[in-house]
């Protein structure tokens, strides 16, 4: 679930072992890449957090940054389900 606090959208990850989880952040890069909205994130081991807000709109949370963890959501899914 992502919270919204601090001017920041935060979700902390949970994943089986490091390969999963820097899949999962090799997927959300690319994601990012093509919505030019970029994460602030870090990773140890199986844990990932990621941290969304807009530098563009004086690191604020926008609807990019909703859009951004929507579309991380449904990674998440598309993993699940598929």
């Amino acid at each position: 679930m992502w919270t919204e606090a601090d001017n920041q959208l935060t979700r902390n990850f949970t994943f089986a072992d490091f390969s999963e989880a820097f899949a999962f952040m090799t997927r959300v890069a690319l994601l990012a890449e093509t919505m030019n909205h970029h994460p602030w994130w870090s990773n140890v081991y199986n844990q990932v957090t990621i941290r969304l807000s807009t530098h563009d709109a004086g690191n604020t949370v926008t609807d990019k940054d909703h859009q951004l963890a929507a579309a991380i959501d449904a990674l998440l899914h598309e993993r699940v389900s598929g």
